[in-house]
């Protein structure tokens, strides 16, 4: 932008300020950093110019999955050519745990080690390779412990990490007892590996009075400021983080991306040198957590058009071996297991089961996608028992509008949207036509069985843990009218940093080319929340757009003094301002109130209403609305291999009131990916002994542009505003979606069920890999041969 501004005629300026604005909100703006991403331009952590005099940290990890440490020797650390220290529990000057709610998580082993990949010792040297190489030399001796390596196991000897908790409505023992149709089941849910393209990174720059500048790849910056100046024992005033992009992160830097940090941290406090630590791609996966595999159990009642009566759930999760955030991620799948579902009368209790694995922590959904598949298994398995289409069951038993409409936590389900949804998706997915083609099909078909599967989502938006529905901005404007943006959130890819931009363009009515993001820096806006939970551009969008309204209110009550004209006379459209009957550049206005002495710069801030959860009561609105959404997918499967692939997929997905449709269609588009890959193909498996063997690319399988269905077809759902007062009634679009693949792990189920024609229903844990869809194959050939016996009586003659 020029530094000084280009004169316009009035009819000039008359023109441009009845255009609209095209970048505001609602506009497909591209990504903010795109051409940076696909050029390889952006700047991520380890892009940065190392400092002169750089250290780099490797970690030796252990390779036992529950020990006493007997010894620590690091003096062979020392006889490598480079090393500059070798750091144990010993060495941290301040608090040595980095929980980050509750304690249980050692920055570095103390005494003993619970899972295979624990930190025991970091070396820092002048480079990576001879930092490997001297944490390998390091002497370490342990008397091995019983592990605890079986989530059921875990459940069973009540060995958990925190307790476990209840929610309860109605009489659900008497409803079970007094059903027409009663059903058990149980279901293992896998975990997910949050394979970020950038793994776990920090970079470390002492400051003058014992302070901290932190360039790190999180979610929360705040949450590592803070450990940081635990570990070394200083306020929190002496670190500053700066986080300008991550390379994905998926919740798996909300909180686990604190430890490389606190790491480089101590090292850089104990030698006063700079220090880098990225985490090579196997040691990544062996230290950090992932998605919480569950088990569940489950007691269903249901009359004979398959209503529910009763239920009752146990959720057990995996937690590995520390709280983490384990006990609001239970919770969010406590609160989920009804998905689109009116439960009536429900227990359902939520346990946090400690294992000796690493300590799972927060993914997209945290905990919702677990509860939502455990709801759906059920639906299926309802209409398996009676001969039923599962859509037809799902529906009777969606949420009402007007009654039918309190969850098992007691809060209301309000602007319910899922039944018209789901009625424009069948419509347009042709999935009555579909489902009488693949039943013909199926019959014709000996060995390879189509399926088909029209799922809900009903996904509650706000953060579990209330406090954290907060966020703050910062807005300056300069003379030449250029705008500098910054606020709490994180930008991980996911176009948080455009979509705030955008609300700040709307606000002011300006392009957005005006406006520049900056990193999140902690001495800028303080105490963030973590972008997580979905609410990036609700919580940020918001603080940011209250931070432009209060500098743009200055503006008017600016302009009514030096006019002498009222508010209403003044209008702001497209880089211009109407003061009655003259029209001002947006430039000169802010030229004019900076000569005036009118402050153009502010703080902005937001909390979330009306959220509120009473955990002795187990009741309360922990969610400010809900976003809904449907799938319907179609797959064919082998059953001679249990190989599968998908043919067609159909989405809709309500976003209220988009802020910018080209982003959310591509959130969608990869929420749905991720999701189907989580429940079809991402297998973690562990060794008897506890090591993660699926620990890379080359063991370890995500979705590929081959594995994508062959016909995707997404569509937002238009012209809805969401009803609540969110940043210009948008609504989350993060984590929704993913929920969404669902519909594909169904389906898949679906096609392997028709080989006992639909009246049983498959033992197909998630992942579906094909395996498992064999193993299910097999098991419905079973409950094939009496009737193929009963047949053969028929047909012989007497």
């Amino acid at each position: 932008m020029s530094n000084h501004i280009i004169q316009k005629t009035q009819a000039e300026l008359a023109e441009l300020f009845r255009a609209d604005l095209t970048t505001g909100v609602g506009r497909s703006v591209k990504h903010e950093s795109a051409a940076k991403h696909v050029s390889g331009e952006a700047t991520y952590v380890d892009d940065r110019l190392e400092f002169p005099n750089q250290l780099h940290v490797y970690a030796r990890m252990s390779d036992r999955a529950h020990a006493r440490i007997v010894k620590i020797d690091t003096a062979p650390c020392y006889e490598i050519p480079g090393v500059a220290i070798a750091i144990t529990s010993k060495d941290v000057p301040g608090q040595l745990d980095i929980g980050p709610v509750v304690a249980g998580d050692p920055l570095l082993a103390d005494g003993k080690v619970e899972f295979v990949g624990q930190v025991v010792l970091a070396v820092a040297a002048n480079s990576l390779d001879a930092a490997r190489k001297a944490a390998m030399a390091a002497v370490i001796e342990y008397e091995d412990l019983e592990p605890v390596l079986d989530v059921v196991d875990a459940l069973r000897k009540k060995h958990f990490v925190l307790d476990s908790h209840q929610h309860k409505i109605g009489d659900s023992a008497g409803a079970l007892a007094a059903a027409p149709h009663r059903l058990q089941g149980r279901l293992h849910i896998g975990g997910q590996e949050h394979f970020y393209l950038e793994t776990q990174i920090s970079s470390v720059m002492p400051t003058e009075d014992g302070g901290m500048i932190v360039y790190t790849s999180t979610q929360n910056a705040t949450e590592v400021q803070k450990l940081v100046a635990e570990v070394l024992g200083v306020a929190m005033h002496k670190i500053v983080i700066d986080m300008r992009r991550m390379g994905g992160g998926f919740g798996g830097k909300e909180t686990q991306a604190a430890g490389p940090a606190c790491l480089c941290a101590v090292v850089a406090h104990l030698t006063g040198r700079p220090t880098k630590m990225r985490l090579p791609r196997v040691e990544d996966m062996q230290m950090t957590g992932k998605r919480h595999p569950f088990y569940v159990e489950y007691d269903v009642g249901y009359d004979d058009d398959g209503l529910l009566q009763g239920i009752e759930l146990e959720l057990a999760g995996n937690c590995g071996y520390s709280p983490d955030l384990s006990g609001s991620i239970v919770d969010r799948a406590m609160f989920h297991s009804d998905n689109a579902y009116f439960l009536g009368n429900a227990t359902i209790n939520g346990h946090r089961c400690k294992t000796n694995t690493a300590s799972n922590t927060a993914y997209r959904g945290f905990g919702g996608p677990q509860g939502m598949v455990a709801i759906e298994q059920v639906m299926d398995h309802i209409a398996r028992q009676l001969g039923k289409d599962p859509l037809e069951v799902r529906k009777l038993n969606y949420y009402g509008k007007e009654d039918r409409n309190i969850t098992h936590y007691y809060q209301k389900v309000e602007h319910n949207m899922l039944a018209e949804m789901t009625s424009e998706l069948e419509a347009s997915s042709d999935y009555s036509k579909r489902r009488e083609e693949i039943r013909a099909f199926n019959a014709q078909s000996p060995v390879l069985k189509k399926g088909l599967a029209l799922t809900p989502v009903k996904f509650g938006i706000s953060f579990t843990a209330t406090f954290l529905n907060q966020a703050g901005a910062l807005v300056h404007i300069y003379t030449d009218g250029s705008i500098h943006l910054n606020h709490g959130g994180t930008e991980m890819g996911q176009g948080l940093n455009t979509k705030v931009a955008q609300v700040v363009a709307e606000v002011f009515q300006v392009d957005i080319s005006r406006i520049q993001i900056t990193a999140t820096n902690t001495d800028k806006v303080p105490n963030t929340s973590p972008t997580a939970a979905s609410s990036g551009a609700d919580l940020n969008g918001k603080a940011a757009q209250n931070a432009a309204e209060t500098i743009k209110q200055r503006l008017v009550d600016f302009l009514v003094r030096e006019h002498k004209v009222s508010a209403e006379d003044i209008e702001f459209r497209n880089g211009q301002v109407r003061v009655r009957d003259q029209f001002i550049a947006f430039d000169q206005v802010i030229q004019q109130a900076y000569f005036a002495q009118v402050s153009l710069s502010s703080t902005g801030f937001y909390r979330t209403p009306k959220i509120f959860y009473d955990r002795d009561k187990a009741a309360g609105r922990p969610f400010y609305y809900f976003a809904y959404g449907a799938a319907c997918s179609e797959v064919i499967v082998d059953t001679l291999t249990g190989e599968y692939k998908m043919l067609r997929s159909d989405i809709l997905h309500d976003v209220g009131a988009s802020l910018n449709p080209a982003i959310d269609i591509g959130q969608v588009e990869g929420a749905f990916v991720q999701g189907m890959g989580w429940l079809t193909m991402e297998e973690l498996v562990w060794n008897p002994k506890g090591k993660l063997m699926t620990n890379g690319p080359a063991s370890y399988k995500i979705p590929a542009i081959a594995d994508m269905p062959l016909d995707l077809r997404v569509k937002l759902v238009e012209n809805r505003k969401n009803p609540e007062d969110t940043v210009f009634h948008s609504k989350a679009v993060g984590e929704p979606p993913f929920m969404l693949g669902i519909a594909v792990w169904c389906a898949i189920k679906d096609a392997v069920a028709s080989l006992a024609d639909y009246r049983q229903q498959p033992d197909i844990d998630a992942p579906a890999t094909p395996e498992r869809v064999l193993w299910g194959v097999e098991q419905m050939k079973k409950y094939q041969q009496p009737a193929k016996a009963i047949a053969r009586e028929a047909a012989e003659p007497v």
